[in-house]
């Protein structure tokens, strides 16, 4: 189910980065349509309309109108333009690498969030079971319940007739077991946090390579001949680093959640021992 959800989510963040992509050119030939549209019914107006006195031209926006026209772009738009405005043969890779580390970030945080486990309440019914000598029925409870600490606890309880050391032992294996299933997947995230800023360096070495390749094919240096390359180059470096930003606030999210899980694990495998001690359960 987790593996379903985290496709579904890869296909969703596909679909809304080929809309932004898309969106742009769509934009810009739907003014278009509507410049040319607007060009040639002026021209039939001026034609069927007998000459007039010319009026004269209207005033020029206010400053304060443009100021207005530019607050409107929200943050969005222009982060869209100028991701536009990069070199795709790298801004895709980018955009890949983010697509990809959210994929994987998304899965583990609702594999962990599913995972955690009220450990008080989980040994609380232990203990009631415990104290009538019902180890199956504490057994089944663990087993009802999910995450790691109640498998954790179910295999310390299922060695509890060999003693105190075979069910340390054996909860202190498992939980091996259990902290690679929970650290599962982080190190693909750790790799599209270190390779996403260095496809943007490589974008910005590449532009200015072609930067570079201009002025000599100019012969001169002039501001205007090497600024676009310039942008697109530093472009990509930008776009790498707010990707890595992104995946590393995330990937701390979920390395603190994983210790959390990880204490909790500690504290009620010591809390199951102290329990079947008190209730005469070792023999």
């Amino acid at each position: 189910m987790r593996k379903v959800t985290a496709l579904l989510l890869v296909l969703g963040l596909i679909f809304c980065s080929a809309n932004v992509l898309l969106a742009q050119p769509d934009a810009d030939a739907d003014a278009t349509e509507e410049t040319m549209t607007d060009t040639t019914q002026a021209e039939g107006d001026e034609m069927a309309q007998p000459e007039e006195a010319e009026e004269p031209a209207p005033p020029p926006p206010a400053p304060e109108a443009e100021e207005e026209s530019a607050v409107e772009k929200t943050g969005f738009q222009v982060l869209k333009e100028k991701f536009i405005e990069g070199d795709w043969r790298f801004m895709s890779f980018v955009l890949i690498c983010l697509i990809l580390g959210l994929a994987f970030c998304i899965e583990r945080v609702i594999t962990l969030n599913i995972a955690t486990t009220n450990t008080d309440k989980l040994l609380a019914r232990i203990d009631d079971h415990l104290k009538s000598g019902d180890v199956n029925g504490a057994m089944e409870v663990c087993k009802s319940t999910p995450g790691p600490t109640a498998s954790i606890l179910y295999e310390g309880l299922k060695n509890a007739d060999k003693g105190p050391d075979a069910v340390e032992k054996a909860i202190v294996s498992y939980g091996s077991v259990q902290m690679g299933l929970l650290e599962k997947g982080l190190v693909w995230i750790s790799l599209f946090i270190a390779i996403a800023p260095m496809l943007g360096f490589m974008g910005t070495v590449i532009g200015m390579i072609g930067a570079f390749d201009d002025i000599q094919a100019a012969g001169d240096i002039s501001p205007n001949i090497v600024a676009g390359g310039i942008k697109v180059a530093l472009l990509t470096t930008v776009f790498g680093l707010i990707v890595a930003i992104i995946l590393q606030i995330f990937y701390n999210y979920i390395v603190s959640k994983i210790d959390g899980i990880v204490n909790r694990m500690e504290d009620a495998s010591v809390a199951l021992v102290e329990i079947m001690a008190n209730n005469n359960v070792f023999k």
